[in-house]
């Protein structure tokens, strides 16, 4: 394992950077083709959400075995499930590559004593990993921790102006060396799930934390999806690439299967080539 933590450089990746995202109850098999798919078709990243019953770091090694350039992200763990001490020896175990590896982490569940937790954990994590690590932060205290002692923030549920609010907050509180924000954005590329993205919209504005954080902020949780009714993918990711520095696409499919998103990195990465092209 690295002896010395590998932070992010501000500006190391220009901005605008694409990338995709998947739940980890894919599995590793499937999880392998579609990280070959979004390396061949050009996306930065694979980010696995890790979800009870689905492993992150077992999607990524598979991932890592068959790709080259592609970073691996795990999009977050929840450390009150998964402590930064497993994380590290799963690392290990699975040696995987390390100056590919993001290590994003998140207070899961926790309500009492949520910013000391993830603290304790991303120093952790620093000082024992090579990886890069970045907080999944939804409050501004927790954005705050994600600046000052993390390499930077993931964000999620945000309008391309909140988002850019956030990123600038972010940037303004890190060090010069680190500041990196990434944000999640739930994405259906098949009209036929544009209703199964929808629902999980609702869904996550059922929860008070969220709930209260979409009021706080006076957001519509359905106008932080792509992409939004009338508008392209392309038009949509290119609001949210102006302020962060990297778009992940969480990938929404009608029925969770391979050949559905194997579809949605295509079908993502002609409408994003369109609109370059322009």
């Amino acid at each position: 394992m690295a002896e010395q933590h590998s932070a992010v450089p501000r500006g190391a990746v220009s901005r605008g950077a694409v990338s995709i995202g998947i739940a980890g109850s894919l599995g590793p098999d499937a999880g392998a083709a579609v990280a070959a798919a979004a390396e061949r078709a050009g996306f930065r990243s694979l980010w696995v959400n890790d979800t009870p019953g689905g492993d992150s770091l077992s999607v990524l090694a598979a991932a890592a075995a068959v790709t080259e350039r592609l970073v691996l992200a795990t999009g977050v763990i929840p450390v009150d499930r998964r402590p930064a001490t497993e994380i590290i020896d799963a690392v290990d175990r699975l040696a995987l590559p390390e100056d590919r590896l993001i290590l994003g982490i998140g207070a899961g569940g926790t309500r009492i004593g949520a910013l000391a937790l993830v603290g304790d954990e991303v120093r952790r994590l620093k000082g024992e990993s090579g990886a890069r690590v970045l907080v999944g932060a939804l409050g501004p205290k927790m954005r705050a921790l994600a600046a000052e002692e993390a390499d930077g923030a993931l964000l999620s549920w945000l309008t391309p102006d909140r988002a850019a609010e956030q990123a600038e907050g972010v940037r303004d509180a890190a060090p010069a060396s680190t500041g990196y924000v990434a944000l999640y954005a739930r994405t259906a590329v098949d009209p036929r799930a544009i209703g199964k993205r929808d629902d999980e919209a609702r869904r996550y504005a059922s929860y008070p934390a969220y709930a209260a954080n979409f009021a706080r902020l006076g957001i519509d949780p359905l106008a932080t999806v792509l992409p939004a009714p009338g508008e392209d993918l392309a038009a949509g990711a290119a609001a949210y690439t102006r302020s962060v520095d990297e778009l992940v696409l969480r990938i929404i499919t009608v029925s969770d299967t391979l050949d559905e998103h194997l579809e949605f990195i295509e079908g993502a990465r002609d409408a994003l080539a369109e609109r370059t092209s322009e």
